[in-house]
């Protein structure tokens, strides 16, 4: 049996918007994808009508709600320190959380699997859970959301998720879905008429004059006449190198999809980037021969759920790869 594994960046879900339009669309939208599992990102409380000590709490009801409107769980062993019972994740002076929904009839989680990091190491939370799949090993899942400022920063995340997945040999098998808030440096396969293998996703920045380009732009080359303005892809060249994990897109040779750019003013945040793949799937080594599909889903209540459209994969549990790699 195939899993399918996606990610939503749901734009600022609050439980307030249960029932409206635009949280039927975002249900509508999952329950068209049907997948195993979807990592959940943009799970926003409103800081100023909510005391702090309530965030916790806020944020596991909404994804809870959202997860059952879903046919979905986001349930785990509630403890004392940890008492909400729901697997999510924030920064502790942020009220933006990421989440971890599955399917618990095909991704059995693996108790004290959950864990949940915030600061200093990630700007918003990071949520790992794991599942008993049948192979002999856990099949690690982390729902990330980048950095959106600091392209320093997400090198770092990069590196601490990196250090999350390694043992010692070689890495676990493992995903990573998110919300980057950057292009990734995943390379084209090289065709015999190519001088050199190119990026899977081409530089969007070029022509791009405005004031947030040191958000996505190599520092040293921002408005420069006759230097490129390239994109900074640290976070993910990291992650990829040596093949400790693929991009799931670029593995596959899909064809390329933007994730984001296809909103129109005024329906979601300003947005100069224009169109971009920045929410990425990226399997493990062990993970990436089990790596059977990669798509995008863009359907009409996708685009009207919001800025981002959700990736997807699917694994073949059968072909992930035992021992140490």
């Amino acid at each position: 049996m195939l899993l399918r594994i996606g990610n939503f960046n749901a734009y600022k879900l609050g439980l307030k918007d249960r029932g409206t339009d635009a949280w039927k669309a975002r249900v509508t939208a999952v329950r068209e994808l049907a997948p195993d599992f979807l990592g959940l990102q943009e799970v926003v409380i409103d800081e100023a009508a909510t005391s702090r000590d309530q965030w916790d709490a806020e944020a596991a009801e909404t994804i809870a709600a959202f997860a059952a409107d879903c046919g979905l769980t986001a349930a785990v062993p509630a403890t004392p320190g940890r008492p909400h019972g729901v697997a999510m994740a924030a920064n502790t002076h942020r009220a933006w959380y990421t989440a971890a929904l599955w399917n618990p009839d095909t991704m059995p989680f693996a108790p004290g699997s959950y864990r949940p990091l915030g600061s200093p190491d990630f700007w918003h939370g990071l949520t790992v859970v794991a599942f008993d799949i049948g192979v002999g090993e856990l099949l690690i899942v982390v729902v990330y959301h980048g950095d959106p400022f600091r392209p320093n920063w997400r090198t770092e995340e990069g590196l601490r998720i990196k250090g999350l997945l390694r043992r010692t040999g070689g890495v676990n098998p493992a995903v990573v879905v998110g919300d980057f808030n950057s292009v990734s440096a995943a390379l084209r396969r090289r065709r015999w008429w190519h001088w050199r293998r190119k990026y899977y996703d081409a530089e969007p920045y070029l022509k791009q004059r405005h004031d947030d380009l040191e958000y996505q732009v190599q520092p040293h080359r921002i408005g420069k006449r006759f230097r490129r303005q390239l994109a900074y892809r640290q976070q993910t060249e990291n992650l990829l190198r040596g093949g400790y994990m693929v991009d799931a897109a670029a593995h596959l040779d899909e064809p390329w999809h933007p994730t984001v750019g296809h909103v129109q003013d005024g329906q979601g945040d300003p947005d100069p980037w224009g169109k971009r793949r920045i929410d990425l799937i990226l399997a493990s080594r062990p993970v990436a021969p089990a790596l059977t599909a990669y798509g995008i889903h863009g359907s009409t209540a996708a685009r009207a759920a919001s800025d981002h459209l959700m990736p997807w994969i699917t694994v073949d549990p059968s072909r992930i790869q035992k021992g140490h790699w």
